[in-house]
């Protein structure tokens, strides 16, 4: 199937809004556009063949000695405009008397060359005014390259001594419906850019709300439903964790996934989350709605990561499209000349994961954040130090008694300036709050260690029994 009738075919079974499919990329246009251009090419005498041979003259090491020749196409901004490309093809040719004399050229071609030439010379817009007759380019001028390709600016860039060779004239050649074709692809994905933004902004409030919400459901203060729920909010968020679905930090397969690896993801751990009854086992009403809104958020994160692949497809598309019947070679130097902010510069996935992280499943304080780095149970009671680390009394205690003066994570000399006063109260109340079954576990254990110190290894905190 041609890639124009599968674009319009997912745009319209996608589900994705109307004001989306509107503002896609007009593929069917462009290359309709694209036509024209490679049309107006050929009646100049420039087709992809000529300008290919132009581009392969110079990278023949073979051809040194002869008249060498090439072209630039470069996608600079207007000057009038803010940030419209403005197309211009340069040719540089040998002239004598006025005549190109290339071998390469047909003869057309360079009777066209000549004549514009000539009218440059007169004082014609259509010969540039960066080169005089007596100026020109070198034999050794190359086609657009990543040699001469600036990633910054997004421009080729002819080399300095363009002026020392007089048999070498640079031309401008007229040219109208390239101009066309890359103000409407500019032009849509500069509005595809603010759709995403619009889009972005949107689901971050979302994101914002529904943390607040999971955030109230689930305070421990408010009841023990509120702390059943809290415990299951827990283990739905620690399985998303391990889905991964949208960004993995894992070394082996590490960075943003595509929308059919989320996709598969994302079903993974609903379905998880099924199997395990966690929804069953939400008692406030609040929070099942709160889940389903969270399921919400993740389906239009994809629908969106969805939208923006194949427009970023349909833009490789066309441009290599644009490439291979004219051989100017803009698929590099659009995107870095294009400055999109948001369709091409990267995934929206990515920045909002970040969110969700901050908003949503920080709410729900993980266990793996507040264990001591020594023993690796929850840090009660906790002990803060000058360098800001938190540990456990017992762990700090051991330290001293050691004599071990600098802190394990930042080898700052802090350890036996350690005291009473270090004492973390509201830590230590957060904790009792979302941790309680943890640190009963936790005070549980000091005592029988500090048992065994005082009464020997044999001793046990289960109760006497009197005969």
């Amino acid at each position: 199937m041609k890639f124009a009738q599968e674009f319009k075919k997912q745009l319209q079974q996608e589900g994705f809004p109307q004001k989306w499919v509107d503002s896609a990329i007009p593929y069917g246009q462009l290359k309709k556009c694209l036509k024209r251009v490679t049309n107006e090419l050929q009646e100049l005498g420039l087709d992809k063949d000529t300008l290919a041979q132009l581009a392969a003259a110079q990278s023949s090491a073979s051809a040194a000695s002869e008249s060498q020749h090439g072209f630039l196409y470069l996608l600079d901004e207007e000057p009038s405009k803010t940030r419209h490309l403005r197309p211009r093809l340069t040719v540089f040719v040998h002239l004598e008397d006025g005549v190109a004399v290339d071998a390469t050229l047909s003869p057309a071609t360079r009777d066209f060359l000549g004549k514009i030439a000539s009218r440059g010379s007169s004082g014609s817009p259509t010969f540039s005014n960066a080169s005089s007759a007596e100026e020109g380019a070198p034999s050794d001028l190359a086609a657009p390259s990543q040699d001469n390709f600036n990633e910054k600016s997004g421009r080729i860039q002819a080399p300095e001594s363009v002026s020392h060779f007089s048999s070498v004239q640079k031309i401008e050649v007229p040219l109208v419906f390239d101009g066309e074709f890359f103000d409407i692809l500019q032009t849509d994905v500069s509005n595809l850019d603010v759709l995403q933004d619009e889009e972005q902004q949107r689901m971050k409030r979302d994101v914002i709300a529904l943390g607040q919400d999971i955030s109230k459901a689930t305070k421990p203060s408010a009841g023990k439903k509120a702390k059943d729920d809290l415990t299951k909010w827990r283990d739905i968020f620690e399985l998303y964790l391990d889905a991964r679905v949208f960004f993995s930090t894992r070394e082996s397969d590490h960075g943003a996934r595509s929308s059919a690896q989320a996709l598969k993801q994302l079903q993974w751990f609903q379905q998880e989350v099924l199997k395990r009854r966690l929804v069953q086992g939400l008692k406030l009403k609040e929070s099942r709605e709160a889940f389903n809104r969270f399921i919400n958020v993740n389906a239009v994160l994809l629908q969106n990561l969805k939208f923006q692949e194949i427009n970023q497809i349909a833009v490789r598309k066309i441009l290599k499209k644009f490439d291979k019947r004219t051989s100017l070679g803009v698929a590099k130097t659009f995107p870095v000349a294009v400055h999109s902010q948001r369709l091409l510069a990267g995934s929206i996935a990515k920045d909002l994961c970040a969110q969700v992280s901050s908003e949503v499943i920080a709410t729900i304080p993980q266990l793996d954040d507040y264990l001591c780095p020594i023993c690796f149970a929850i840090a009660y009671w906790p002990i803060r130090l000058h360098c800001e680390h938190v540990f456990c009394s017992r762990c700090l205690v051991k330290m001293q008694r050691k004599g071990e003066r600098f802190c394990p994570l930042c080898r700052g000399d802090v350890i036996m300036k350690a005291g009473s006063e270090n004492f973390d109260t509201a830590h230590a109340e957060f904790l009792k709050e979302y941790f309680p079954k943890e640190v009963k576990e936790k005070i549980r254990a000091n005592e029988l260690e500090r048992g065994k110190e005082i009464f020997g290894p044999d001793y046990t905190d289960r109760p006497c029994c009197v005969m």
